[in-house]
């Protein structure tokens, strides 16, 4: 497995789109924009709509985070971000025409925990004023262990939250020096008892390898603490070092990056603690236990994945509020403004501040369709589009990540955690025109 590894580990995208966001023809203006969001309403309002909410303040710069953040310890930012998001929230009301069916949302950043209580009450029951909610929604946000509160905890509990996201990373003191990230065990500790306390019914630990400074060691202790908390389930996923996007991480150097051979001991040295503990593995970095939702959407073929990763709900629509975020209409993607006062400035005048998007042709939905299914149900059906890639999935086939079976193309226990790469040769934009420079994170 190990030698398989190393041989995939090649710049890959995650997949939370086809086409991915380099690739996008950039063809959206605010017309045919709002005519795609009046089109998807009216198709998929009944199935429930998802929203992901982006808060992108954070009091301190995680130098590993390839997320868009803004840094302040300033608070006052709270307010005015709001009323933004609300009036871009109204902005879509507008095109709706009739009472939006809320299926999910999420809660992400920055830092959605550095925001008050109160100010996330606010948000979400003005969010909330002139929606329905569907009867099995999921309401899910992220939080820093050193800022969420219990007065945190019990707002949104109260306001239907149900599971909580922490990104702890590593426990060593040593890395967590390199990545200015902090937090003690026995803060995380007493954070999720409390969660619990309250009735949250799903925690999720994010786990990063390849970080600065990681060592079989580190992570031996980072992993014997994440089995005291028993998490519900687990993203261990690898470090994207993409420096050129974001210069924070250049505090450390590339020689302060555990070699290659290294890293790929580190995730085999966590996988295997996490098989042993009871976890299931999803595929793409993701573990869970047999009673969480993850695991049973998968178990049931009902895995769905979007711009907010591996979710349990198969909304075709999403709405993405606030900066950088990404909205999907199923056949149309748009991407928010970046910097918090373009956007700002921009919904409060009256416009949607889509800054880049894509309207998806015939072709794009037939591969979109077969990456969702490779991502989601680990298969998809052989057709005309099987053949055109067949000489990129020839070395897969050698290698046994995949096999067809009747009119299926499978992949097994092994290639699940190669699927980046499966699903790489069915990206047909990106062959068209292979990128020249860094553009992706490796695999691996």
């Amino acid at each position: 497995m190990l030698d398989l590894v190393k041989k995939y580990n090649v710049p890959t995208p995650r997949y939370t789109s086809y086409p991915t966001v380099p690739y996008w023809e950039n063809n959206l203006n605010e017309e045919n924009w709002k005519a795609k969001i009046e089109k998807a309403f009216k198709a998929f309002n009944n199935d429930g709509i998802s929203i992901y909410i982006h808060l992108p303040f954070c009091e301190s710069l995680c130098t590993y985070c390839a997320c868009n953040t803004r840094i302040t310890v300033n608070h006052v930012v709270e307010t005015k971000y709001i009323k933004a998001l609300i009036n871009e929230w109204e902005l879509y009301l507008k095109e709706f025409k009739s009472k939006p069916l809320i299926k999910e949302l999420h809660l992400g950043g920055g830092t959605p925990t550095f925001f008050s209580p109160e100010n996330l009450k606010f948000l979400i029951q003005t969010i909330l004023e002139h929606s329905q909610v569907a009867t099995d929604f999921d309401f899910s946000f992220e939080g820093h262990p050193d800022n969420t509160t219990e007065a945190h905890l019990q707002t949104l509990f109260d306001l239907g939250f149900r599971r909580l996201s922490l990104g702890i990373q590593d426990f060593d003191l040593h890395v967590q020096t390199a990545i200015n990230r902090f937090q003690q065990f026995e803060t995380v500790e007493n954070l999720i008892q409390k969660a619990r306390e309250i009735g949250y019914t799903s925690i999720n630990l994010d786990i990063i390898y390849g970080l600065p400074f990681q060592t079989e060691m580190s992570i031996l202790d980072t992993f014997s603490k994440v089995k005291l908390l028993r998490p519900d389930r687990i993203a261990f996923y690898s470090y994207a070092h993409v420096p050129w996007l974001k210069p924070g991480q250049r505090k450390y150097s590339e020689q302060d990056l555990p070699a290659d051979e290294v890293k790929k001991k580190l995730y085999k040295v966590g996988m295997e603690i996490l098989l042993t503990a009871g976890y299931n593995d999803i595929g793409f970095d993701h573990f869970a236990l047999s009673t969480d939702a993850l695991f049973i959407a998968s178990e049931n073929k009902k895995l769905h994945r979007n711009f907010m990763g591996y979710t349990t709900n198969k909304t075709k629509m999403l709405i993405g509020l606030g900066c950088s975020s990404i909205s999907d209409m199923w056949d149309a993607f748009g991407q928010n403004l970046k910097t918090v006062e373009e956007y700002q400035d921009t919904v409060n005048a009256g416009k949607f501040a889509i800054s880049k998007g894509h309207i998806l042709n015939a072709e794009d939905l037939i591969l979109r369709q077969h990456i969702l299914n490779l991502m989601c149900l680990q298969q998809t059906n052989i057709d005309s589009y099987f053949y055109e890639a067949e000489e990129r999935l020839t070395e897969l086939f050698e290698d046994q990540l995949i096999e067809v079976i009747d009119d299926r193309l499978l992949v097994n226990n092994i290639g699940k955690h190669f699927l980046r790469n499966i699903c790489l040769a069915y990206d047909f934009r990106y062959w068209q025109k292979v990128p020249q420079k860094a553009t992706f994170s490796s695999s691996s």
